[in-house]
C-alpha cells in the first residue's frame, strides 16, 4: 500500500484517481488543485506516490514535477493529463516521471502506474 498525493485541476478527476487507488488498496494522503499546492503539499506529506495533472493554473505539472525532483531526487510521480501527445509523454520521462497516463482512463491503469512506480 501507498501513500499517494493526488493533483489534478478538477475536482471530479482528482475524485476519479482518488477513488481508484483506495480501491486498489492505496492510501490517498492528500490532494492538490495546482502544481504549487502540489509542490507544498510534497514538502509536507512525504507521499509515497504523486499521481500530476499537466495543464493546471499556477503552476503546470511539468514545473511541479521538476520542482518535486529538487526537493527529492527519487520522489515517484505518474502523470495523469488528457494531453496524450507524444511530445509531452516524452518530456514527462525524460524529466524524470516514472509513468504517464492518458485521460480518460481506466481505473486500473492507474493502479497499475502507481505500482510500477513502486517497483
Amino acid at each position: 500500500m501507498a501513500r499517494v498525493l493526488v493533483v489534478d485541476d478538477a475536482l471530479f478527476m482528482r475524485k476519479m484517481v482518488s477513488d481508484a487507488l483506495t480501491k486498489g488498496g492505496h492510501e490517498v494522503i492528500g490532494e492538490a488543485a495546482d502544481g504549487a499546492q502540489a509542490v507544498e503539499q510534497f514538502k509536507s506529506l512525504a507521499p509515497d506516490v504523486c499521481t500530476l495533472d499537466i495543464t493546471m493554473p499556477e503552476k503546470d505539472g511539468l514545473e511541479a514535477l521538476r520542482d518535486i525532483l529538487v526537493l527529492d531526487p527519487a520522489a515517484r510521480v505518474v502523470m495523469c493529463s488528457a494531453l496524450g501527445q507524444d511530445a509531452k509523454v516524452i518530456e514527462s520521462i525524460k524529466a524524470g516521471a516514472r509513468d504517464f497516463v492518458v485521460k480518460p482512463f481506466q481505473p486500473g491503469r492507474v493502479l497499475e502506474a502507481v505500482d510500477k512506480a513502486l517497483a
